[in-house]
């Protein structure tokens, strides 16, 4: 198992703020830090931004077998924050890649129905939790971006939708030879989309 990725080329990139030595080693140590045994990182971006009170950190990861896994995080008046929420995130994308790839190829009895457990809560804990109040994000400048059209299959674009920040997968159909376009659903399922010629 791989503990730390030693080595790991790290570029930091930082808007509307200097950086100091302890925020630049503050994101080397968390970046190499991240427990992987799968994928080997090649690479790692690291951008950090300051908007008024807004601290955002986007982290970026380039990794073996052309995997990439990014995330970002915001917060109020904390850069430090905002770092560990994005590594937080990407670790936990890498754990259910993991996992869904070990039940990808465990096999199973033929023709069973996986069950999900079923829990019932009560209304007064139901009514304990709070609800939590967004205010709407400022509107970003739209910005033109490179996109390389992979040849994927069904599967393997829906694993690399939950790898990445990214509302929807563009890819060519590698069993069907067609593009699609899997988005994420607000409810939580995966929808595909196909362009009529």
């Amino acid at each position: 198992m791989q503990t730390a990725n030693v080595n790991t080329p790290i570029n930091i990139t930082v808007r509307h703020e200097s950086i100091t030595d302890s925020l630049r080693n503050y994101v080397h140590k968390k970046i190499e830090g991240l427990h992987l045994d799968y994928p080997k990182i090649i690479e790692a971006k690291a951008v950090l931004d300051v908007q008024k009170n807004r601290h955002i950190a986007e982290v970026i990861l380039y990794c073996a077998n052309h995997i990439t896994i990014d995330a970002s995080s915001e917060t109020h008046d904390n850069m430090y924050a905002s770092i560990d929420n994005t590594i937080s995130k990407i670790a936990r994308r890498m754990r259910k890649r993991k996992t869904r790839l070990l039940k990808k190829h465990r096999p199973g009895p033929e023709g069973s129905i996986k069950h999900l457990p079923e829990k019932v809560f009560s209304q007064d804990l139901l009514d304990q939790i709070p609800e939590e109040v967004e205010a709407d994000p400022e509107p970003m400048l739209i910005h033109r971006e490179g996109y390389k059209l992979k040849k994927l299959y069904k599967e393997d674009a829906i694993m690399e939708l939950e790898l990445s920040d990214k509302p929807f997968i563009v890819y060519q159909n590698a069993r069907r030879d067609i593009l699609q376009i899997v988005y994420r659903r607000s409810d939580g399922d995966y929808s595909i989309i196909e362009p009529n010629g």
